[in-house]
């Protein structure tokens, strides 16, 4: 799927980029990313599909996505200090 198809199931769905990532714990960055790219991966591109025909046929797929209770991954690995980094003396 294109970025300006993905763009348009949003605006089906009554979201913008901003309030869907919020929706579903991820970073803004990284759909934005997406743009560049051109092409919006699969699973991206189905969630996309499914709150746009959600919102077409009347339910509130919003509240179903809030009750899953999702954590936003924290980035780790090489490069990104911790917050909880204890200082030396």
């Amino acid at each position: 799927m294109t970025f300006i198809e993905f763009k348009k199931l949003l605006l089906d769905a009554e979201l913008t980029i901003p309030k869907f990532t919020a929706l579903i714990k991820v970073s803004e960055k990284n759909i934005q990313s997406y743009k560049k790219k051109e092409e919006v991966p699969n699973a991206i591109a189905s969630i996309a599909a499914c709150f746009a025909k959600m919102n077409k046929d009347g339910v509130d797929y919003k509240n179903l996505i809030n009750e899953l209770d999702l954590q936003k991954k924290e980035k780790k690995g090489a490069g990104f200090s911790s917050k909880k980094k204890e200082k030396k003396d």
